[in-house]
């Protein structure tokens, strides 16, 4: 099941409609974190540095860089997530009608509203728990790959329910993932965001998987 999913996920980005949504859901949660990282350096630059640290000309962009970089770690998947909000039911209705069309008659449109609420929630847990888990990050640099494994198993365990809601919540009726395939689901999901160029269609890939994932049960069984 897992594999079928992702194998149609992967050549639903290569749609005209779904290329329209990563072209949307991309480049705005780049913008959250440019926008970061200009507030941090005007902080820096024009009241922190010159406050506490004289002669600090020119290091403000190297430090609100870092900072950028280091928020980016803990905060893209939220922003990521938050983002997709906005357009979660065009990205699912996408794939319904391009594979189940049958399930995108049935649906129950989702406002735009109820995306915002649903990706915020999404945002605010993924926050929560990696912050959370910083402390364990730092500890486990040492190991060389205990850090990325750590994000790994967090990150899966919160996008599986989260990817599955979104179909879900057009299809109020559809009966639950399996928690082998919802684990599956948010793994591959979170794998694809540590992926540094992935991670920026990790949303709408994982989106996609949880349609295939939900309706293709019934071609399967």
């Amino acid at each position: 099941m897992i594999l079928r999913a992702l194998s149609l996920s992967l050549r639903q980005l290569g749609d005209a409609r779904t290329v329209r949504l990563v072209a949307l859901v991309a480049p705005l949660t780049l913008l959250v974190f440019i926008v970061l990282g200009a507030g941090w350096w005007a902080a820096l630059d024009q009241w922190i540095l010159p406050r506490w640290f004289a002669g600090s000309d020119g290091f403000a962009g190297l430090i609100a860089l870092g900072i950028t970089i280091l928020s980016a770690w803990f905060l893209f998947r939220g922003v990521a997530m938050a983002v997709m909000g906005l357009f979660a039911d065009g990205i699912v209705e996408s794939v319904e009608e391009d594979h189940y069309p049958a399930a995108a008659a049935r649906a129950v449109p989702v406002g735009f509203m109820k995306g915002v609420r649903m990706g915020l929630r999404s945002a605010r847990r993924a926050v929560g728990w990696n912050m959370l888990a910083a402390p364990f990050y730092l500890m486990l640099l040492v190991t060389g790959v205990g850090t990325l494994a750590l994000a790994l198993v967090i990150n899966a365990a919160l996008l599986g329910p989260d990817l599955e809601e979104m179909v879900r919540a057009r299809h109020p009726a559809l009966p639950a993932l399996s928690s082998r395939d919802r684990w599956a689901l948010g793994l591959v999901a979170a794998a694809a965001f540590l992926v540094p160029v992935a991670g920026l269609v990790a949303p709408v890939l994982g989106a996609a998987m949880a349609v295939h994932l939900l309706h293709g049960r019934r071609q399967t069984a």
